[in-house]
């Protein structure tokens, strides 16, 4: 997999990301996939790894997919899904770690 850097996001769309992450659900089936890495997993395998299936894994995958962190494409008769929005991820990480202690002030640090 070739690691690339995303553009910094704006405060919109990191929102936007985050609401779809914000399912305990979702995030469990986000990170199987992330564990499956770029081959995927067919819907069948994510939902026995996941614990989510049926009707609730195609509602929380219409979610992440729309969000653009996963994708599913039809091979034969399976689904495959697999996480696509690894630099997605790592940027959502940075969005917030970026403004670690922005605000401090380093000489009352300095004085311990």
């Amino acid at each position: 997999m070739k690691i690339m850097h995303a553009p910094p996001l704006s405060l919109e769309v990191a929102a936007s990301s985050f609401a779809a992450l914000g399912s305990e659900q979702r995030l469990s089936v986000l990170l199987t996939l992330v564990r499956a890495g770029d081959p995927g997993l067919s819907i069948g395998e994510l939902g026995a790894r996941s614990g989510v299936t049926g009707s609730t894994l195609t509602h929380h995958m219409k979610i992440l997919s729309q969000a653009g962190l996963v994708r599913q494409q039809k091979q034969g008769r399976s689904i495959i899904c697999a996480a696509i929005a690894f630099e997605e991820v790592r940027a959502l990480s940075e969005f917030l770690l970026n403004e670690c202690c922005a605000d401090c002030d380093t000489q009352d640090h300095a004085h311990g």
